[in-house]
């Protein structure tokens, strides 16, 4: 079986192009594989700088892209913010545009979180290779 991650995601510049505080258009493979993601049992968390109206508008564009997140801005939906502690996410991996390095593709993303090839994942044919891994 395979092992779960609770995964931070960021919205601006990672999910969509950055146009903020407006929303831009998704970055492709995105959706799909934050989808995808789930699908494997994988948590997400929506983890933005933004707060208030275009907090909500980042979450109601993502609901209408088909994700859902786990929570938004905590470890889990039902944590109070008390500004007396820090607001650090517990996750296992946080997928941003500003790592170092910059944003690999989602396609690389999803294949370091799970074994199967991204080509299955979007409905493409593998192709039969002599030398595999």
């Amino acid at each position: 079986m395979q092992e779960t991650y609770t995964i931070a995601v960021d919205f601006d510049g990672t999910i969509v192009e950055d146009e903020y505080p407006g929303i831009g258009k998704p970055i492709i493979f995105a959706f799909e594989t934050l989808k995808k993601l789930q699908e494997k049992g994988h948590r997400l968390i929506l983890w933005t700088y933004r707060n208030g109206k275009a907090l909500d508008d980042a979450i109601e564009f993502c609901k209408k892209h088909g994700v859902v997140f786990y929570a938004v801005n905590k470890s889990f939906p039902e944590e109070e913010f008390d500004p007396k502690y820090s607001r650090k996410i517990n996750a296992d991996y946080f997928i941003d545009d500003r790592n170092i390095g910059g944003l690999m593709g989602w396609g690389e993303i999803y294949q370091l979180l799970n074994s199967e090839p991204i080509q299955n994942v979007l409905g493409k044919k593998k192709k039969k290779s002599w030398f595999s891994f």
